[in-house]
């Protein structure tokens, strides 16, 4: 199995939850079960699986329940980055984590669920990791292995694997799933405050240095009360 480019991740989990309501009335959307546990615990039992023995957790919505949840895990090792007194949105709260994460590290979204292909997710980005060329790269997966996705798609890949965003009123073939690997030169002059990963991505796409890798296995998106239970279906006879 090939060496983790990192072993630290950055775990986006600071959102207000909104399309999952009214589920996240009254807890974080990271602690909304799914299969019989919370969507955090899928994302950091599959970083630990992975041997990323490090997590870096944002916090702001009903941040004092997720701070407590996530503080009883051995592993990965928890550390926070406090968002309470203004959500930051994506790349500002990678700025704001920015101090505890090494370069590169790995950085997905909280409410990620996904069942590995032949390889494991982190090894498969690792393998394909070249920081000489490379300011961030994607993990993307096509239509076919997209659970519970109805929109257009996100991206096209050329045969090197550098991404081009897709074009109004097409269908692109590839769905980003929220997880990258980030190299710290994406962050560099960074806007100040909350914004989005966007803006430091537009940079690294007119640069050439933004690139995708299609995932072997299935994703499921998993943001409204609806797609839950399907997704534990799948789970189920997996």
């Amino acid at each position: 199995m090939s060496r983790l480019v990192s072993d630290t991740a950055m775990v986006m989990a600071a959102g207000m939850g909104k399309r999952m309501r009214p589920l996240t009335a009254t807890q974080p959307k990271p602690l909304v079960r799914v299969a019989g546990k919370p969507l955090i615990d899928h994302t950091l039992d599959r970083l630990a699986d992975a041997g990323v023995s490090k997590a870096v957790v944002n916090l702001h919505y009903l941040a004092d329940a997720l701070e407590a949840h996530v503080l009883e895990r051995a592993n990965p090792t928890i550390t926070i980055s406090d968002e309470r007194d203004l959500l930051l949105e994506t790349g500002g709260g990678m700025i704001k984590a920015q101090a505890q994460l090494p370069d590169p590290f790995f950085c997905l979204n909280s409410d990620n669920i996904w069942l590995d292909g032949p390889r494991n997710a982190f090894h498969e980005l690792s393998a394909r990791w070249d920081p000489e060329r490379m300011d961030a790269l994607l993990l993307v997966v096509p239509h076919a292995r997209a659970m519970n996705f109805a929109g257009k798609g996100d991206f096209y890949l050329d045969p090197e694997g550098r991404i081009k965003r897709r074009q109004p009123g097409r269908i692109a073939p590839f769905i980003y799933t929220g997880i990258q690997v980030v190299s710290h030169r994406l962050l560099r002059d960074p806007p100040e405050g909350k914004f989005s990963t966007n803006i430091l991505w537009n940079r690294a796409l007119e640069e050439e240095r933004l690139f995708g890798l299609p995932f072997t296995g299935l994703w499921f998106e998993v943001g409204t009360p609806e797609a839950i239970r399907p997704t534990e279906e799948a789970l189920a006879g997996a």
